[in-house]
Parts: structure tokens; sequence; C-alpha cells
């Protein structure tokens, strides 16, 4: 199994962002995946999952409203956009795969001024 992130960057607030996680070495079509943070001194914090046919999606509260989960199975990649940034979303951001038994190295996102 092989996730592999990217597209952090440095934004202000309210910017936006576009996460890609793809995805190699396992059924990508058959899995939930999951996209998870994890902010400096801080726990890791389940963000959004989709289900393996890309038409059910979930999302905590925090990013409700500002961030969107998809998938492209024929390409093995995963997708998080997210908008109007906020400080409090800087973190490591993680792809994670079904109960989140495997993930990426993550990618760095961070919103400052």
């Amino acid at each position: 199994v092989q996730l592999v992130e990217s597209g952090g960057n440095v934004v202000q607030p309210g910017g936006s962002l576009r996460l890609s996680c793809a995805a190699s070495g396992f059924t990508f079509s058959n899995y939930d995946m999951s996209w998870v943070r994890q902010a400096p001194g801080k726990g890791p914090e389940w963000v959004s999952a989709i289900v393996p046919g890309g038409d059910t999606t979930y999302y905590a509260n925090s990013v409700k409203g500002r961030f969107t989960i998809s998938r492209d199975n024929a390409q093995n990649t995963l997708y998080l956009q997210m908008n109007s940034l906020k400080p409090e979303d800087t973190a490591l951001y993680y792809c994670a795969r079904g109960r989140l038994d495997s993930w990426g190295q993550g990618t760095q996102v961070t919103v400052s001024s």
C-alpha cells in the first residue's frame, strides 16, 4: 500500500488549496478513503471521508461547507478541495485508507497572513 499526498502550501486566510493523494498497491475503488489532519502539538483529527463509489461523503463539523472530498477511481486519486481557509486549518494533512489502516506521509498546509 502506498499513499502519496501533494498540494500543500502556504496560503492566506480566505484562500483555497486542492490536495491530492495518489494511491497504489491496492484496489483503490474498493475502499472508503479519508483525510485526517494533525495540527502542531495536537492529536490527529479526522476531516472527511468518501465511500468507494464517491456518491456519499462525510465531513467534520469544523470543515463542513468549506471542504469538498472527491475521488477519481480511474486515476486512483483522492482529492480534498479546501476553500475559505482559516489559520486553524494549519496542519499536516494525511490521506488514509479504509478504517485508517494505512496512511501517507502527509502534506503541510499553512494558513497565515
